[in-house]
């Protein structure tokens, strides 16, 4: 069969594959043609804005600022990147007319700019979002999650619409779900991400590739009790012993999980053997006496962690920003008086 292939038809493929590899790898920028500003100046612009090249030391310029195991969420200033990006310009104004022709066409510049930010990570398939560029939010997280898993999930919602243990693929372009306009990691263990918008509520899970099989620890016994929730053994649906749904958020009970066994003297290592009959025994509907193979993953079917930020309980479907607002909790001549104290005490 590969004899009778001519020559024209492995060129052809060899075409077009390198056509769709320089499709993902270049800037795809089809509207040069209508901007004052040429598309290699925006885009490069677009990525200054979105803090790419800025030295980490100006992002964080103490570590204990970023401790071992921390998230810390903040929005950028735009004073701040307009100020880097005149800054980057100001290196071809030499003579004053220079100058005179840069602050004429600035404010055109500017929004150009807008728009190159946030086609910057643009999905494949999504349309192009041009409209002009709000606020820009982030978050730093530093820990070993991230050298981990380096291809974590980050998602963030203008409004807590998804339960929190929903599985859900909105794309970008849906007006609940936040575009990222970044995300990056730094270092081995620290991760960078933009968010085009202040969300409501942020979702960080491990990758959905590959099946997971694990057990919990029960929150409210004191010795740290593994358990596993039961599922039906034909749908696979977390349910009670006697068949009728559980909520993933239920708290462990003898009615909708057992308990983990381990081997004597050897910590951390699970008898399978017992937790198949314990498993049998319990999940719906009870057969055997032992489980078989593909039951016995279906039971123990772990679906990828998630830790949700920003997620008062009970508010799935609503806004909560005053829920989540800051609280003053020190006058200010209280607090000045303290900064005033700390400087003194640091300045010689």
């Amino acid at each position: 069969m590969l004899k009778n292939l001519s020559a024209d038809l492995v060129i052809d493929a060899a075409m077009a594959a390198t056509q769709k590899y320089v499709s993902l790898v270049l800037d795809n920028d089809p509207d040069d043609g209508e901007h004052v500003v040429p598309g290699e100046l925006r885009r490069f612009f677009g990525r200054l804005r979105l803090l790419h090249g800025v030295p980490f030391s100006y992002l964080v310029p103490d570590a204990a600022l970023l401790p071992i195991e921390s998230i810390r969420f903040f929005y950028i200033d735009r004073s701040w990147t307009d100020a880097l990006v005149q800054g980057a310009l100001s290196v071809g104004t030499i003579t004053t007319a220079d100058r005179t022709q840069l602050e004429a066409v600035y404010p055109t510049l500017r929004n150009e700019i807008d728009e190159a930010e946030r086609f910057a990570r643009q999905p494949t398939g999504e349309e192009m979002l041009k409209a002009g560029s709000g606020t820009i939010t982030g978050f730093l997280l530093r820990s070993r999650a991230v050298s981990g898993w380096p291809n974590l999930h980050v998602r963030a919602y203008s409004r807590d619409v998804v339960k929190d243990d929903a599985l859900t693929t909105e794309a970008e372009s849906n007006p609940e779900r936040m575009k990222v306009l970044r995300m990056e990691r730094l270092a081995p263990a620290v991760l960078l991400v933009l968010f085009d918008g202040v969300p409501a509520v942020v979702h960080i899970e491990e990758p959905r590739q590959g099946i997971q099989f694990g057990a919990r620890t029960d929150p409210q016994s004191p010795s740290g009790t593994r358990k596993v929730r039961l599922r039906d053994k034909n749908t696979g649906s977390l349910v009670n012993k006697n068949g009728t749904p559980s909520d993933p958020e239920d708290p462990f009970t003898v009615n909708n999980s057992v308990v983990v066994p381990f081997r004597p003297n050897a910590p951390g290592v699970i008898d399978l053997a017992k937790l198949n009959e314990r498993l049998a025994a319990a999940a719906p509907p009870v057969g055997p006496p032992k489980l078989p193979p593909q039951e016995f993953a279906l039971e123990m079917l772990r679906f990828p962690f998630r830790q949700v930020f920003g997620d008062p309980k009970e508010t799935e479907g609503s806004q909560y920003y005053e829920l989540d607002a800051f609280q003053v909790a020190i006058a200010l001549s209280d607090w000045k008086d303290q900064v005033i104290n700390y400087m003194e005490k640091v300045q010689p």
